[in-house]
């Protein structure tokens, strides 16, 4: 169920708060790291959730693929697709297949068919991998879904070479793309590699590591975008609604 900053699926949480109850936010589908899940990143971005919950509402959920825990641990983590033989992924893997790719473009499908329409993607890592293939797979014409604008936190292009086609050519969404100078786990020339490919994207760098910072300018720099796609929705619902009178009129 997509209600405020819920994980799919989970029941609606009371809202105190009438002036928010009515007033529309963005649908925004968040798309969690490798080794994590949709509750995991749910719980980890905390601050984010707060920082933005005046102009969006998040829904979060899980990847198809289960991750073999190094440690031996039960605990739950997955990922969007494998780029090497025995299951794993790294970011900076080059040349990789692509494991599991064609289950989540299914699941994404799904969870968009059921709980959407989204106004946007929103993407830690590989999340934000993923939401810059499916940003390129829009641009081409190939999604039966389509989205607004699109948040990239830590994000990259991915190695394997079936994704490789995808990023031939610049693509035209609204992007803010937020990056840590100082993450050694997707370094800041990768997140740049992506940046490239967008038309005017909006880049917010801060002096941390691979997390999803919110503070200071760059919790102003999430401010600031969403509340412009924010104004943006608005506009475009009062464009709709002035031609449904229009047509209405001439009926």
């Amino acid at each position: 169920m997509s209600e405020p900053n819920s994980t799919v699926p989970s029941p609606p949480p009371n809202d105190k708060n009438e002036k928010d109850k009515n007033r529309p936010k963005l649908k925004i589908l968040a798309f969690h790291g490798y080794r994590q899940n949709g509750a995991i990143f749910r719980g980890k971005i905390g601050s984010f959730r707060k920082a933005v919950s005046k102009y969006a509402q998040l829904t979060f959920f899980s990847a198809p693929h289960k991750v073999v825990n190094e440690d031996g641990s039960d605990e739950d983590t997955r990922s969007w697709w494998f780029n090497a033989e025995d299951n794993s992924f790294s970011g900076k893997c080059l040349g990789g297949p692509a494991i599991g790719f064609e289950d989540t473009l299914n699941l994404v499908e799904n969870i968009v068919a059921e709980y959407g329409p989204f106004d946007g993607f929103m993407g830690f890592s590989q999340g934000a991998c993923l939401v810059g293939i499916l940003a390129a797979m829009q641009q081409k014409g190939y999604l039966p879904y389509t989205f607004q604008f699109a948040i990239f936190a830590s994000g990259f292009r991915s190695g394997s070479l079936v994704h490789k086609g995808f990023y031939d050519e610049d693509i035209n969404l609204p992007s803010l793309h937020v990056y840590g100078e100082s993450d050694s786990i997707i370094p800041k020339e990768m997140s740049e590699s992506l940046i490239n490919l967008f038309n005017k994207p909006l880049v917010a760098e801060h002096s941390g590591g691979h997390y999803v910072a919110c503070s200071g300018s760059i919790k102003d720099a999430y401010l600031d975008f969403l509340h412009e796609r924010y104004q943006d929705i608005i506009e475009e619902n009062k464009n709709e609604d002035g031609r449904t009178s229009y047509f209405k009129f001439l009926n």
